[in-house]
């Protein structure tokens, strides 16, 4: 069992972002995207992994600055129709509006609820600095190029990773959110009857859910052994060849990442403050504060 933690902020995490950010202008805002999360996890706890999901997408596209909110983005086959929890963001910013209008960013609320995704699902807690301002710009055209395709190699990822100055220890810690939430069998549908390195039980139940002939496209837990919980579990079935993507059971057979697979898998503690603080880190990256973008009065469209 995972314990509650509140990691140390990072010295690597933007300064221009800060703690008790709404403290004066509008200080119910955390408090109100919690109680939103807590509501929507409650019905279908598949929402806090896609919250968390959510916030990583948009980071990783022109930074943390909600453009994955944005058409463009949003519409984009490596979000649709795989990224959930939209009208969770929404529902939270109407009523944040409703006694703090122009005030809170769609790009904090988006950083709020994954905090409160984690904190549900895995009992890990961490402070979340704010002040991100939205972006006026969603491109699809960035999206591929900068989000990690499903099938990449260790090496590849380390790279994607080391671009958004995430080092690679980060990028196996972040990989842990793969606990929770569920894939498309397109996602990993070729590795069923090509790839070694999956367990042969796993890859039986697998192919008995994944049509051989693509003629529907369902999904699966990402992780068969606690799909609800995020907590470490993940990391013993990459080394049991129980990883659902490429991009997961690589972490296991590169001797790259080998290592960081192992001590994750051992140290379910230690793993839980290690992700606290990359979920800090990787919530800073490019972000807009100050007089840069703008505060949006719908997070589905610029004002």
């Amino acid at each position: 069992m995972i314990m509650m933690f509140v990691p140390k902020m990072d010295a690597a995490v933007s300064s221009s972002l800060r703690m008790g950010f709404y403290r004066r202008s509008c200080p119910a805002a955390e408090s109100i995207v919690a109680r939103t999360v807590r509501r929507a996890v409650s019905q279908n706890p598949g929402i806090g992994a896609g919250l968390i999901r959510l916030h990583f997408h948009d980071c990783f596209v022109r930074g943390c600055d909600g453009s994955v909110l944005l058409k463009a983005e949003r519409d984009h086959p490596a979000n649709n129709p795989g990224l959930r929890g939209f009208n969770v963001i929404s529902k939270a910013k109407r009523r944040i509006e409703r006694i703090c209008p122009n005030t809170v960013s769609c790009a904090d609320i988006l950083a709020f609820a994954a905090r409160d995704s984690s904190q549900i699902l895995g009992r890990i807690n961490y402070p979340v600095p704010a002040g991100r301002r939205d972006g006026l710009v969603s491109s699809f055209n960035e999206v591929t190029p900068n989000l990690p395709s499903p099938r990449l190699t260790a090496d590849q990822l380390i790279q994607n990773f080391a671009r958004k100055g995430l080092s690679a220890d980060e990028m196996v810690t972040l990989s842990g959110a793969h606990s929770i939430g569920r894939s498309r069998c397109s996602s990993f549908s070729d590795r069923l009857y090509n790839d070694t390195t999956l367990d042969r039980n796993y890859a039986a139940t697998l192919k008995a859910t994944c049509p051989a002939n693509g003629a529907s496209d369902p999904t699966v837990a990402m992780d068969p052994a606690t799909p609800n919980r995020l907590d470490n579990t993940y990391y013993a079935e990459l080394r049991a060849g129980r990883g659902l993507l490429t991009t997961d059971q690589t972490l296991a057979e590169s001797p790259a990442t080998r290592g960081y697979v192992d001590v994750n898998a051992r140290y379910g503690v230690a793993w839980a403050a290690k992700f606290g603080r990359a979920m800090v880190k990787m919530g800073s990256i490019d972000v807009l504060t100050g007089n840069h973008g703008e505060i949006r009065r719908r997070c589905s469209m610029i004002n």
